[in-house]
């Protein structure tokens, strides 16, 4: 058997000392998160997605929150402190994050960015994000999630929680 090409995700977590778990499946091309969710059998709630945004200021910002929620902007500024954020383009996120869509996790970006984990993962034990490239997931304890990405926790979705 071959040696596990683990992620950058994954070996900064090993050297954090982090607890996960690894889930692999077959995807040869983006597939938004409810599908994968759909596909593997996982609820929604547990289910987090990661998205960045860019600050009024020029800065960057990191948004993780369930699959099925949409991210509310004025409450992520706020969250973080800016005037305003906005999306970044899908055709950026690489140059920033050194991820491809898909396969972007809050964990080991070419820069470490401000990050806010919606409120609700606090909720489960465990919660499934990116591994880190297309067909991995980490499950990971919230709270290992917050501590290796400096993260805080709020409502920033639409909506109710």
């Amino acid at each position: 058997m071959g040696k596990e090409l683990k992620t950058n995700a994954m070996r900064i977590l090993d050297r954090e000392k982090a607890a996960y778990r690894i889930n692999t499946y077959d995807c040869g091309e983006f597939i938004d998160g409810c599908h994968i969710a759909d596909r593997l059998g996982q609820p929604y709630e547990q289910s987090f997605k990661t998205l960045v945004t860019k600050g009024k200021n020029g800065g960057y910002f990191v948004f993780v929150l369930p699959v099925d929620k949409e991210l509310d902007l004025k409450a992520a500024a706020a969250a973080v402190g800016e005037k305003s954020v906005s999306m970044l383009p899908v055709k950026e996120i690489n140059a920033v994050t050194g991820y491809i869509r898909g396969g972007c996790t809050p964990i080991g970006m070419k820069k470490r960015y401000p990050t806010v984990i919606h409120e609700s993962c606090l909720d489960f034990d465990e919660i499934i994000i990116s591994g880190g490239r297309l067909g991995e997931q980490i499950i990971i304890s919230p709270q290992e999630l917050i501590r290796v990405t400096s993260a805080k926790t709020a409502n920033v979705i639409l909506g109710n929680r």
